[in-house]
C-alpha cells in the first residue's frame, strides 16, 4: 500500500514508532474519531483495549473490510491470541504486510473482544451456569470464567479460571453464554459499569482483516 492508503490511529500518550514517520496520524479521544480517516489500512498505536475500540467501531459502521494493523511494543493478550507481530516486526508489517481474515469475537452489546474477557462475581465468587456451544462449562459456583478469541475456527475458547489466573482446561466453540444472578463482564481489562444477569460472547458472521 502507498502512504495515502495508510493512516495511524494514536491512542493516549502512546508514541508513534519511528518506522511510521511520514504517515497521517489521527489522535483518538472518542470511538467516533475512528470514522474520520478514509484509508484502506488503519494502524493502531495503543493497547488491546484500543484495538478493540477500533474494531468495535468498524463493526458498528459496517466497515470490517478496512485492514487493521496493530503495533504494540511488546506481546499482549491479543497478539498471543491472534499470532500478531510486535515491536519492529509489527511496524514493518503495518507498512508492507498483507491482511488475513481472522475470527471477530463480540458480545451481545456489540463490543469486540481481542484479548481476554472475564466473567466475575459482583461481590465474590461467580454463581450461575455457562455453556460453550452445547457443552456445559460450569453449573454452580466458580471463581471466574475466562474467554479468549482464537486465530482459527471455531473462534473462541473459555475456561473456568482460578481467580484471575490463566486456566489449563479450555473448551472451544463459536459462542460462550452465561446466566447468573449478577456477574461483572470485563472486556480487555475494562469492567462493565454494572452487573448483568446474562452475557454472551460469540463469533461474528464476518471476520476482521488483520495485517500480519
Amino acid at each position: 500500500m502507498t502512504a495515502p492508503d495508510l493512516v495511524v490511529l494514536r491512542f493516549g500518550e502512546h508514541r508513534v514508532p519511528r518506522g511510521l514517520a511520514g504517515l497521517e496520524v489521527h489522535d483518538v479521544t472518542a470511538p467516533t474519531d475512528v470514522d474520520a480517516p478514509s484509508a484502506g489500512r488503519l494502524i493502531v498505536v495503543g493497547g488491546d483495549g484500543d484495538l478493540a475500540t477500533v474494531l468495535t467501531r468498524l463493526l458498528r459502521t459496517e466497515r470490517l473490510d478496512v485492514e487493521v494493523a496493530y503495533v504494540p511494543r511488546r506481546r499482549t493478550a491479543a497478539t498471543r491470541a491472534y499470532g500478531l507481530p510486535t515491536g519492529t516486526r509489527a511496524v514493518r508489517a503495518a507498512r508492507t504486510g498483507t491482511a488475513t481474515t481472522l475470527p471477530l469475537i463480540r458480545d451481545d452489546t456489540g463490543r469486540v473482544l481481542v484479548g481476554v474477557g472475564l466473567w466475575v462475581g459482583e461481590t465474590g465468587d461467580l454463581r450461575g451456569e455457562a455453556v460453550v456451544d452445547d457443552t456445559t462449562l460450569f453449573d454452580g459456583t466458580v471463581a471466574a470464567v475466562r474467554i479468549e478469541p482464537t486465530g482459527t475456527m471455531p473462534g473462541l475458547r473459555a475456561a473456568v479460571a482460578p481467580g484471575r489466573l490463566r486456566p489449563r482446561r479450555w473448551i472451544s466453540g463459536r459462542a460462550a453464554q452465561l446466566g447468573s444472578p449478577g456477574a461483572v463482564v470485563v472486556r480487555d481489562g475494562e469492567p462493565a459499569p454494572r452487573a448483568l444477569r446474562r452475557s454472551t460472547f460469540y463469533r461474528h458472521v464476518t471476520g476482521w482483516a488483520a495485517v500480519r
